[in-house]
């Protein structure tokens, strides 16, 4: 009969637990499949280490890649969407919002204001694809708008990062297809007092956002395999019941059809930027 070495001499029943591994400590690349360590993906800027699929991530982390560090300052922070149409699909549209501000940590969408890039100041603004999916609503467009006016007024750069796989947000109606001409507008406003816009788009960027402010920058940079368009491919393939051409609506294909200008892995995305605005500022 066992005994534990030491003990009493009575016969020892036990038995050793396995150690369970933490959730979320592992996760799987929506690219090649392979189980990677949380941590490490994250250190690498949410790039898969293994085929460098290029995860989405939020506004926060956006911010902290590319800009400066603590040199960020948020700007109409404090502007709410209302709720016009008094929408409801499976719940209230207010609800929806609530919900999705206390999951986030986000008021809206979209964040602008101005910082600094390698000791360049710049407008910066950024969609993000965590609250409700990126969509371009009231408070988005107007919160682009009016940061791309500053930037004619002040003289500066602009610099946008689409994330937005919702397009126009539908439960604002028409009142958010309006946006997408608004921050047109503005930008033309830029463009012709000699302003520089960079336009930088990751994965999703879809809808009225590609169909807008999105597609209109000076210089249009994109993350690698990013699905960049208007309707989806699948929704185009059972339209118009044709075979897509391979890799389609991805960066690489609109790079090799002229809609793009560079894509930059995102390693070099702040590097890249830096120097561009360098080159064209005025």
């Amino acid at each position: 009969m066992a005994k534990r070495p030491g003990g009493s001499g009575h016969a020892w029943h036990g038995h050793f637990e396995p150690k369970r591994v933490p959730e979320g400590v592992w996760m799987r690349c929506d690219g090649c499949q392979a189980t990677l360590f949380r941590k490490q993906v994250e250190q690498n800027l949410n790039v898969c280490p293994e085929c460098q699929h290029h995860f989405q991530v939020s506004a926060a982390e956006r911010i902290a890649q590319l800009l400066d560090a603590d040199t960020f300052e948020e700007w109409y922070a404090d502007l709410r969407p209302g709720d016009p149409l008094g929408f409801n699909d499976r719940r209230p549209y207010p609800e929806r919002v609530l919900a999705e501000q206390e999951r986030t940590g986000l008021n809206e969408a979209a964040i602008v204001g101005q910082g600094f890039i390698k000791g360049i100041r710049i407008v910066f603004g950024l969609t993000d694809s965590g609250f409700i999916m990126g969509s371009m609503g009231s408070v988005v467009g107007e919160k682009l708008t009016r940061a791309t006016e500053e930037a004619t007024r002040q003289g500066l750069p602009l610099v946008i990062v689409s994330g937005s796989g919702g397009g126009a947000r539908m439960h604002e109606g028409i009142l958010s297809l309006m946006q997408m001409a608004k921050v047109s507008a503005a930008l033309a406003r830029h463009n012709e007092a000699g302003g520089l816009f960079v336009s930088v788009l990751t994965h999703p960027t879809m809808g009225g956002v590609a169909a807008s402010f999105a597609s209109l920058g000076d210089l249009i940079i994109a993350e690698p395999k990013a699905l960049i368009g208007f309707a989806g491919p699948k929704v185009i393939a059972q339209t118009v019941r044709v075979q897509l051409p391979s890799g389609f609506q991805t960066s690489e294909f609109l790079l090799q059809h002229g809609f793009i200008d560079r894509i930059v892995h995102r390693k070099d995305l702040r590097s890249a930027l830096a120097q561009l605005i360098g080159y064209l500022s005025p």
